[in-house]
C-alpha cells in the first residue's frame, strides 16, 4: 500500500508511526543485495505477514481451528435442510401424511415459508448480532432451530409442519447473520478467505448428512421415515449450544463496545504467537481503531443509511447485492426440487432420487472444497466472472439434452445419463465458484460497525431471493418442465457482465484497508493495482518500489 493510501486510512496518529514500515524507494536494494521483487496488493500487510509467522499446528491455531469450527456448524444447520426437502418431498410416508405433491402451489408453500421467517426476523437478527455479540447470537439461532424441529418432527397437520419451517428459518436467519461475521472477524488477514471459505462450505457439511440420512431412513415402513430426518436436525445446533462456552469474542466486536484490551489479547495470542509486539498485531490494531468509531452506526440499530448515503458504502453494498442475488438464482436454487428434475429423466424410484441426490450432494461439496483451498491464492473477480460463465454454459447444455425427453415423454437411457452428468457438473462448477465467496464476499465488503446489519441484508436478500425460487421453480417446473432451465442460462450471462465491471476485488487486502479502495472514484480499478516490493532472501521485505521505477 503506497504512502499516500497509508495516510488516507490511518491518518498521522502516534500509534501509526510506532509500526515500523516499509521504505519507499526505486530498488535499490535488490540491485545491490540480490534480492527478488514481487508485486503485491499491500505491501505493510504483505512485509507484516512474512516478519509474523503463525504456527498452523501450535496450540493457539487448533484452538482458532475449533472456533471457526463453532461457526462452520451453523452453516451445517443451513445446508441440512436445503438438501433434506428436496429428500422428503419423494418418501412416501410423508406425502401419505401431507399430500403436498412434487410440483404446484402445496410443494411452493411448504418449502418457501423457511424462508419468509428469515426475512421476518432480519432486522432483530442484526441488533441481537450487535448487541449481544457474534457468540450469543449463535447460541439463541441454535435454540430456535432446535424448537423449530421438534414441531416439525411432531406435526400431524400441516399447519403445524409449516409453522416449524418458519421456526426454522427463524433460527438459521440469526445464526447466519453472526456466524460468517465471527469467521471473518476473527482470521488472521492471509487466513481470511480460506476461513469464511470453510464456513460457507458447512452447507455441504450439513446437505450430506442429510441427503445420507433420508437415503437411510426410506426403508422405514412408517411415518418415522420422515420423521427422524428432522430430529437429526437439532444435531449441529445442540454442538453449537456447547461450543460457544469454550471460544472467545470477536476482537472487532469487543472493540466497538471499548473493550480494547481483550480485543488486544486476542490478536496477541491467535495473531501474533502471543508476542504483542509482533508486527501483524499492531498493524491490525492500528487498523481496527481508525476503522471502528466507538459512537458509530452499530449502536443505532435504527439507522442503514450509511449503505446509501456515501460513495464508499454504496459501492460495498453493491458487492453485498451482487454475491446475494447472484448466489441464489443462478440455477443453484433447483436443488430443492431434484426430486422433480430426476423423475422427468426417467429416475422415478424414490430410492434411486434420493442416491442421486446424495450424489449431487458430494460431487458439489468436492467443487466446494477444492475452491476453499485456493481462495486466498485465487482473484475473486476471475472466479466469479469465468465461474459464472462456466454455469451458463453447463446449464445451457444440460437444458438442450433435457428438454426433447421432457417434450417426448420418451425416456432415452443415455440422454437421461448425459443429462444428469451435466447437471452434476452445473453444481460442481457453481459450488466452486460461489459456496466460499458467499460468505467470504459480503463480510469483506462490510465494516466493522456496519457488518451485522448489512449481513442481515444480505440474509434478507438471500431468503427474498430463495423465496422467489422455491415458489416458482414447483410452478415453472409443472408447466414447462426443463425449459424453466433458460431463464437461468440467460441470467447468468447477465451476470457474468455484472461481475466484470462492478466486482471490487478484495483479494491480499486487509478489511480496513478496503476503506481506501471503496473511497476511490473507480474502487473496481483501484482494487486491482499492486504494490512492488523487495523481498530479501530470508522473506524479510525491505523495500517498496515506487511507481514508475
Amino acid at each position: 500500500m503506497s504512502d499516500s493510501k497509508h495516510e488516507e486510512i490511518h491518518g498521522v496518529s502516534s500509534a501509526v508511526e510506532e509500526t515500523p514500515q516499509v521504505i519507499a524507494g526505486y530498488g535499490e536494494t535488490a540491485k545491490r543485495e540480490g534480492a527478488k521483487t514481487k508485486e503485491v496488493r499491500n505491501a505493510e500487510l504483505y512485509a507484516a505477514i512474512e516478519e509474523t509467522e503463525i504456527r498452523r499446528w501450535s496450540k493457539t491455531s487448533i484452538h482458532l481451528y475449533f472456533c471457526i469450527f463453532t461457526a462452520f456448524l451453523c452453516a451445517c444447520a443451513n445446508g441440512y435442510d436445503g438438501s433434506l426437502m428436496s429428500s422428503i418431498l419423494a418418501m412416501d410416508h410423508y406425502q401419505d401424511v401431507f399430500h403436498v405433491g412434487l410440483t404446484g402451489e402445496k410443494v411452493s408453500v411448504v418449502t418457501s415459508l423457511y424462508t419468509v421467517g428469515s426475512i421476518v426476523i432480519t432486522p432483530v437478527s442484526a441488533i441481537i448480532s450487535d448487541k449481544l455479540g457474534r457468540r450469543k447470537c449463535m447460541f439463541v439461532g441454535a435454540w430456535v432451530i432446535i424448537i423449530g424441529s421438534i414441531v416439525i418432527a411432531t406435526a400431524e397437520t400441516l399447519a403445524q409442519f409449516v409453522v416449524g419451517r418458519f421456526l426454522l428459518g427463524v433460527g438459521i436467519q440469526i445464526m447466519v447473520v453472526s456466524a460468517p461475521a465471527y469467521a471473518v472477524e476473527i482470521a488472521p488477514p492471509h487466513w481470511r478467505g480460506r476461513a469464511v471459505g470453510f464456513y460457507n462450505c458447512g452447507w455441504f457439511g450439513g446437505s450430506i448428512p442429510a441427503a445420507a440420512i433420508t437415503y437411510g431412513t426410506n426403508a422405514i415402513d412408517n411415518n418415522y421415515q420422515w420423521r427422524i430426518p428432522f430430529i437429526c436436525q437439532c444435531f449441529a445446533c445442540i454442538l453449537v449450544i456447547f461450543f460457544v462456552w469454550f471460544i472467545p469474542e470477536s476482537p472487532r466486536w469487543l472493540l466497538t463496545q471499548g473493550r480494547e484490551e481483550e480485543a488486544v489479547a486476542f490478536l496477541t495470542k491467535y495473531h501474533g504467537n502471543g508476542d504483542p509486539n509482533a508486527r501483524l498485531v499492531r498493524l491490525e490494531i492500528e487498523e481496527m481503531k481508525e476503522g471502528i468509531r466507538i459512537d458509530g452506526i452499530d449502536k443505532r440499530w435504527w439507522d442503514y443509511r450509511p449503505f446509501v448515503t456515501t460513495h464508499s458504502g454504496r459501492w460495498r453494498f453493491a458487492q453485498v447485492i451482487m454475491i446475494s442475488v447472484f448466489g441464489q438464482w443462478s440455477g443453484n436454487g433447483l436443488g430443492y426440487f431434484n426430486s422433480t428434475i430426476f423423475n422427468v429423466l426417467g429416475y422415478t424410484s424414490a430410492s434411486m432420487q434420493l442416491l442421486l441426490n446424495l450424489i449431487n450432494s458430494i460431487v458439489s461439496a468436492i467443487g466446494a472444497g477444492t475452491a476453499v483451498c485456493l481462495t486466498d491464492k485465487m482473484p475473486r473477480r476471475t472466479v466469479l466472472i469465468w465461474g459464472t460463465l462456466a454455469c451458463s454454459i453447463t446449464m445451457a447444455i444440460n437444458a438442450a439434452i433435457s428438454i426433447p425427453i421432457a417434450n417426448t415423454g420418451t425416456i432415452s437411457h443415455t440422454k437421461g445419463q448425459a443429462a444428469l452428468a451435466f447437471y452434476y457438473l452445473f453444481n460442481v462448477v457453481f459450488s466452486f465458484t460461489y459456496t466460499p465467496l458467499q460468505g467470504v464476499m459480503p463480510a469483506e465488503a462490510l465494516e466493522t460497525t456496519t457488518r451485522a446489519k448489512g449481513l442481515a441484508l444480505s440474509g434478507f436478500m438471500v431468503s427474498t431471493i430463495s423465496f422467489i425460487s422455491q415458489f416458482a421453480s414447483p410452478i415453472g417446473l409443472g408447466n414447462i418442465s426443463t425449459n424453466y432451465f433458460w431463464i437461468f442460462v440467460g441470467w447468468d450471462l447477465i451476470e457474468v457482465v455484472c461481475w466484470y465491471f462492478f466486482c471490487v476485488e478484495s483479494q491480499g487486502r486487509t478489511l480496513e484497508e478496503l476503506e481506501w479502495v471503496y473511497q476511490q472514484p473507480n474502487p473496481v480499478k483501484a482494487s486491482q493495482s499492486l504494490d512492488k516490493v523487495v523481498v530479501q532472501r530470508d522473506g524479510t521485505v525491505t523495500e517498496k518500489i515506487e511507481v514508475g521505477a
